[in-house]
């Protein structure tokens, strides 16, 4: 926490990220944790002349990392971040840290938008693959990064996993997703595009991964 000059204290949590609706998604699955805490979460909106990080990492922890060292250090609030994306077996773990742009300029050449143009490659890398070989699941990590009581202090890092398994369909199937989520058939044999919302946080890579790292803003920050 960060103690102002006035003797208040600052009991906000960042969570690094733009996207307001990530940040309800994410008080919903810490709310026990930050009601323990007496922390509010808050995005990145919250302040200003905080720059975009490049997700330069070579692993989904790498790249949380990055982001969380950065609101951190620039805060001085302890910060909560992710980065997520598809593993499929067969094609090594790819699209992996490069899921977001792995249709490169493909989108903008073809007038389709990137979710449409990275699953459009995907199925075609994909397309003379058998159903047994089709194995592939999301993978989150997610970070929690405090900084040190004193200036100079070592800050306190945790990172956590969460993974959502399923086999890759032939084609988009559902609306109630984005990015991946209409071709990833789950066990009950619904896409995560097929799934509501509620059932998709129960079950989901970054519902998983955030409800392990509450345990840790438990401990570091109760």
């Amino acid at each position: 926490m960060t103690v102002h000059t006035d003797g208040r204290t600052d009991r906000r949590l960042v969570l690094a990220t733009r996207n307001a609706h990530k940040v309800v998604e994410l008080r919903e699955i810490l709310a026990d944790a930050l009601a323990a805490t007496g922390f509010e979460l808050v995005g990145l909106d919250d302040f200003e002349g905080l720059k975009e990080v490049v997700e330069s990492g070579v692993t989904f922890a790498d790249n949380a990392l990055l982001k969380a060292r950065y609101a951190a250090s620039t805060t001085g609030l302890p910060t909560l971040a992710d980065d997520s994306g598809l593993a499929v077996d067969v094609l090594g773990g790819a699209p992996g840290v490069f899921s977001a742009r792995w249709s490169g300029g493909l989108g903008e050449s073809s007038g389709l938008a990137k979710d449409e143009a990275n699953n459009t490659l995907l199925l075609a890398q994909l397309a003379d693959v058998p159903e047994q070989h089709r194995a592939a699941g999301f993978v989150c990590a997610a970070a929690l990064v405090v900084p040190g009581a004193e200036p100079g202090t070592t800050s306190s890092e945790v990172v956590r996993e969460g993974h959502c398994r399923g086999i890759l369909g032939r084609e988009p199937v559902g609306d109630n997703g984005f990015g991946y989520d209409p071709l990833l058939i789950r066990p009950d044999g619904r896409t995560l595009a097929q799934h509501s919302a509620e059932e998709k946080n129960a079950i989901s890579h970054r519902g998983e991964a955030f409800r392990a790292l509450a345990k840790d803003v438990l401990t570091l920050l109760g």
